[in-house]
């Protein structure tokens, strides 16, 4: 897999690894489309916007891999790295490709492995979301701020597993804190927003770096440098964000849902005791609707 750094050259064209990202990415998301179908045909509600954010997710995969991108060779980049390790992701796991699975799945040892392997102790670990955020953000200091950016410019493989690298721990990052699909352990509000102020403030410290300094054992001119930077410090920021309106939404949510049941809860419990007093609790009689 070796995704271009800056513009494809008009002469170059895409590679193999480009044409296996691209192939790739149409067949899930030809494949959650057909998911979801199915789900829709017996009856079940599965949101079309959720099919839209699925499909928007990986064509922002297929336009990091093959797609032309403004600016100099380090502004385009970084807006695969945007569009790769951090707006793709979000788009592809606020589609709940997991829960769709499950849901779409027959009865059976698929769907039993499936759900075996989402509640398995390693999965657990992997979206406890600081260790997400290690993977994710720490790779990028690598990267960036030691030699292995050079490297990888001369190295078509080492290219590949690098972009692997960032759209596997974006992915991961963002299941871990958005926490809309099932898995072993779902970490709670202070932990996931604590970790996105903690992973946000760090991607910004690197961007910031990077303005005044370049990767080691490179060069860019300074306004490419400087785009460069700018663009991962504020795309960043919005993708960020989002983030955080799909934590706080998604704890909205849940407390609505918790509230409701301590009500239902605390209305059959008085029910009850009228009950056994031996008359009609007054708000269902209707007493003082009268």
């Amino acid at each position: 897999m070796t995704f271009a750094h800056g513009q494809h050259g008009a002469g170059t064209g895409a590679g193999a690894g480009e044409l296996i990202a691209v192939v790739g990415a149409v067949i899930v998301a030809g494949g959650y489309v057909c998911a979801a179908r199915r789900l829709r045909r017996r009856g079940d509600a599965w949101s079309p916007w959720r099919d839209v954010s699925f499909v928007a997710g990986a064509a922002g995969v297929v336009q990091a891999a093959v797609g032309p991108l403004p600016g100099g060779p380090f502004t385009a980049h970084m807006g695969r790295h945007l569009l790769l390790g951090m707006a793709a992701p979000l788009l592809l796991v606020l589609a709940r490709p997991l829960t769709l699975a499950l849901r779409a799945l027959a009865p059976g040892a698929a769907r039993r492995g499936l759900l075996g392997l989402a509640h398995c102790r390693p999965v657990g670990w992997l979206v406890f979301p600081p260790l997400a955020a290690l993977l994710d953000v720490g790779g990028l200091w690598v990267l960036y701020r030691t030699r292995l950016f050079a490297g990888m410019r001369h190295e078509p493989w080492l290219h590949g597993v690098v972009h692997a690298h960032v759209l596997a721990a974006g992915l991961l990052f963002a299941f871990a804190v958005c926490r809309l699909d099932p898995v072993r352990r779902r970490w709670g509000l202070g932990v996931r927003g604590a970790t996105l102020l903690a992973a946000g403030a760090a991607h910004a410290v690197l961007a910031k770096t990077l303005y005044a300094t370049p990767p080691p054992g490179t060069f860019f001119t300074p306004a490419d440098l400087h785009t460069g930077s700018q663009l991962m410090y504020y795309g960043g920021d919005l993708v960020e964000v989002a983030l955080a309106v799909v934590v706080a939404a998604s704890w909205y949510r849940a407390a609505g849902r918790a509230r409701a049941r301590d009500q239902e809860r605390r209305r059959r419990r008085s029910s009850a005791d009228w009950a056994y007093r031996g008359c009609a609790r007054p708000a269902d009689s209707g007493f003082f609707g009268r």
